[in-house]
C-alpha cells in the first residue's frame, strides 16, 4: 500500500469515493466540510473583492468601490463565477443539513449570508456598470438545475 502510495503510480484512485468501503455519514461530512470552506472564501471574496477598494475619492474614483471594477470584463466574470461558487456551496450545505436538528436556524442563516454577500457586492460594485441581473442568475442557477433534475426524475422515473 505504502509503495503504490509513493511511487506516484494512480495513487488518487486510494482517494476516490467508493460505496463499499466509504461510509454514506462521513462522505456526507466531508462534502459538508468542503462545501463550508467553498461558502466561506466565496463569501469573503465578494465582501472584500481581490485589490480592496478606493480609499478615497481622488482621480474619477469612488471611496469604497472596488478597484477591480476599474476593468468591467475581468471583474463581472469574477463576480458571477463567485457567486455561482457561493450559491452552489449554500444548496449543498441546506441539502445535507435536511432534517437535522435546527435546520431551520441553517436556512435562515445561508439565506441572510447570501442577502448579506448581495448588498456588499451591490456596494463596491459601481453603479454605471451594474449588470445585477446576471449575478442574480448565477445565484439563482444551483437551485433552479437542482429543481429542474427533481422534477425529471419524477416525471421520467422507471419503477
Amino acid at each position: 500500500m505504502v509503495s503504490r502510495l509513493s511511487t506516484g503510480k494512480s495513487w488518487f484512485k486510494h482517494f476516490q469515493y467508493e460505496e463499499g468501503r466509504d461510509k454514506p455519514s462521513d462522505v456526507r461530512n466531508v462534502t459538508l466540510v468542503v462545501a463550508t470552506h467553498i461558502a466561506a472564501v466565496t463569501f469573503q471574496a465578494g465582501v472584500n473583492p481581490p485589490g480592496g477598494v478606493w480609499q478615497d475619492n481622488d482621480n474619477g474614483h469612488v471611496a469604497g468601490r472596488a478597484i477591480y471594477a476599474t476593468q468591467p470584463t475581468p471583474f463581472y466574470v469574477f463576480l458571477i463565477s463567485n457567486t455561482l461558487a457561493l450559491s452552489a456551496s449554500i444548496l449543498v450545505i441546506i441539502s445535507l443539513t435536511y432534517r437535522f436538528p435546527f435546520h431551520l436556524e441553517v436556512i435562515v442563516a445561508t439565506i441572510s449570508m447570501m442577502v448579506t454577500y448581495g448588498s456588499s457586492i451591490f456596494a463596491v460594485t459601481p453603479k454605471e456598470s451594474v449588470r445585477f441581473r446576471y449575478v442574480s442568475v448565477a445565484a439563482a442557477v444551483p437551485f433552479v438545475i437542482r429543481c429542474l433534475i427533481q422534477m425529471f426524475n419524477k416525471v421520467f422515473r422507471k419503477e
